[in-house]
């Protein structure tokens, strides 16, 4: 299995620390990655990861958005980032996305090959990269990658 890269963020929401996904071994992560101005990241993915937000229990979930815009710059800042989190009701850590030089693709967007937002990463609990697929995840289909990636348990 392939170890998870690490993630390249800008700056933080929701969280009092930076948080770095070696820290969170022994949980499974819910990677969101999505921008404020996506369509199908504000009426599916975001929804989606709020609600695995609620139902799964911190210690064995984590719950990251990662707003990694590639597309329109200029009006989905931090400063907007911020309102769109408040307004929204966003309770789980949110990173940006690190800018890269070229104006582009975001450093984690790059480092992850994604291809696009919204884009679902499911990492287990020895940080192995285990899923990740751009594109609408149907909400069962979550929860089954979710609990198989539980019932594996700690190692």
């Amino acid at each position: 299995m392939i170890e998870a890269p690490a993630l390249e963020v800008a700056q933080w929401f929701n969280t009092k620390q930076e948080l770095a996904l070696a820290d969170l071994r022994g949980k499974v992560i819910a990677l969101h990655a999505f921008q404020m101005l996506c369509p199908g990241c504000v009426q599916h993915g975001i929804p989606q990861m709020q609600r695995v937000h609620a139902q799964f229990e911190r210690d064995d979930v984590a719950v990251i958005g990662l707003h990694t815009v590639f597309e329109h710059h200029a009006v989905m800042g931090p400063d907007a980032l911020k309102v769109f989190i408040h307004e929204n009701r966003l309770a789980f850590p949110i990173g940006v996305d690190q800018p890269d030089g070229d104006g582009n693709v975001p450093r984690t967007m790059r480092k992850y090959g994604m291809r696009g937002t919204p884009t679902l990463i499911l990492i287990d609990r020895q940080g192995a990269l285990r899923f990740q697929q751009i594109g609408q995840v149907d909400d069962l289909a979550v929860g089954a990658l979710i609990g198989q990636l539980l019932a594996e348990g700690p190692r």
